[in-house]
């Protein structure tokens, strides 16, 4: 079989790669394996230094590898340089801080000597998506090999491109040979590749469907997996709100990456007195938006990632107004190629409709309404998701409360739209996952947690 990589902008054929066969996926993982059993006893000042050297060589290739992720799949190239940017400083924290997250911790017990130590499980899986082709990849790879693992890459095979330029950065970054690889695999080669005695844990960044295929597979196999999975993320906007802070953030959380992020701002949940005036600013905001080639540094927006993608994403808009929502701005398919979509807006959503109940993963902003406070947070907590969510008030200490103790969502942010930062950990609950990526949460995730008690 064959992986094809496609501009989505254009529509053009770009680069045809051949699939690994089951020999060649095999070799690679013993190879992988081989690399641990040096890696896993190399210096943490070692590890580090070479993270330092990704990261360099990450800022170096910027605009070349910038350039791949935006033809492969529609990145506005100025969002796509801010991507490998945001891999670097993440190369950079793990490459400071991997260490002391590591340290074994003494602990007090009736032994002469006890305490707990963190080492490296082995090989690891890592099953990314093409939202963003880099910066998945990283978040996942920077602690896995910090803490001593191997990794290998199933990346989406509509950023195949991608993925082998990113483990040639690897390579020249001076990583041991087989410590990074990329499988050329379809996602049902993953299966046969969680079956192999030396793949000792998992990692996926996808859809929820996705999440219970790989968790099913590694489970029955006993393997441990980390699931970073959709979000209907909700944004309450409460009467006290600074609307122009809102809107701004509420705008740039809904369009980055052209709405498709897991975590993008999907649901705009208002309080009744303000929500005529948001609402109309919203339009306003969203309305100014440039669609437009990707490659352009004046655009804001590209395609979606594949024209499938951008026909589910209609029928999400068109159900729903069929249902009593209200088309406020866009919603129509643009004549001409690519998978370009406009900025649009949807009013008097109510649960039952697509863009209440379902991830919808593209530019298309929901404003339901709440009675107040309380019917707001049930409404935004209403959602088999939680991802990420936010709450937008003047008064600070009521918006932590509502954030720290009231959503039900992995991130919380007041008066800001939700983004991953390495200094943070990042993950979900309910079916939109469980475990973390980044921070010190995030190294732990791939290590063996051993006691070790000395009588």
């Amino acid at each position: 079989m064959a992986l094809v990589t496609t501009n989505p902008a254009t529509g053009e054929t770009l680069k045809t790669y051949d699939e690994m066969d089951h020999r060649e996926v095999e070799s690679i993982i013993e190879q992988s394996h081989e690399a641990f059993f040096a890696w896993r006893e190399t210096p943490f000042a070692h590890r580090a230094g070479l993270l330092r050297k990704l990261a360099s060589v990450l800022r170096d290739d910027r605009d070349q590898l910038a350039t791949i992720m935006t033809r492969e799949m529609g990145k506005p190239i100025t969002q796509a340089r801010a991507e490998i940017e945001k891999c670097a400083i993440g190369c950079d924290y793990y490459a400071e801080h991997g260490e002391a997250f590591l340290k074994p911790e003494m602990a007090e017990t009736d032994a002469h000597k006890s305490f707990v130590a963190y080492q490296p499980l082995g090989v690891v899986l890592a099953v990314m998506p093409w939202n963003f082709p880099f910066w998945q990849v990283i978040r996942f790879a920077a602690p896995a090999l910090m803490a001593g693992n191997a990794c290998v890459l199933k990346h989406a095979t509509n950023v195949t491109g991608c993925a082998i330029a990113i483990e040639d950065v690897f390579c020249r970054a001076g990583f041991p040979d087989g410590l990074f690889r990329t499988l050329r695999i379809g996602s049902d080669a993953v299966e046969a590749v969680l079956d192999h005695p030396h793949v000792a844990a998992a990692t996926l960044t996808g859809s929820t469907a996705a999440g219970q295929a790989v968790a099913s597979a590694a489970g029955a196999r006993v393997k441990k997996t980390v699931l970073e999975l959709g979000g209907s993320d909700p944004y309450v906007v409460l009467e006290d709100a600074d609307l122009d802070v809102a809107v701004k953030a509420c705008a740039t959380g809904r369009l980055q990456n052209t709405g498709q992020s897991c975590i993008a701002a999907k649901r705009f949940v208002v309080v009744e007195p303000v929500i005529e005036e948001f609402t109309q600013r919203l339009v306003e905001t969203m309305k100014a938006y440039t669609v437009g080639d990707p490659l352009a540094e004046d655009s804001d927006m590209g395609p979606l990632a594949r024209v499938d993608l951008r026909d589910d994403l209609h029928k999400q808009v068109t159900k729903s107004i069929e249902q009593g929502a209200t088309l406020l701005l866009g919603g129509t398919l643009p004549d001409g190629p690519g998978a370009f979509y406009p900025p649009t807006i949807l009013g008097n959503v109510t649960k039952g409709m697509p863009a209440h109940d379902e991830e919808v993963f593209g530019p298309v902003a929901a404003v339901i309404a709440a009675s107040d406070e309380e019917d707001a947070i049930r409404i935004a907590n209403d959602t088999p998701y939680g991802l990420g969510a936010a709450v937008f008030t003047r008064d600070l200490a009521r918006g932590e409360k509502i954030a720290a103790g009231r959503l039900e969502a992995g991130s919380c942010f007041v008066n800001a739209f939700v983004k991953s930062d390495p200094r943070l950990p990042f993950g979900g609950i309910k079916a939109s996952g469980y475990g973390r990526e980044l921070s010190r949460q995030g190294i732990r995730e791939f290590v063996n947690i051993k006691t070790v008690y000395i009588a």
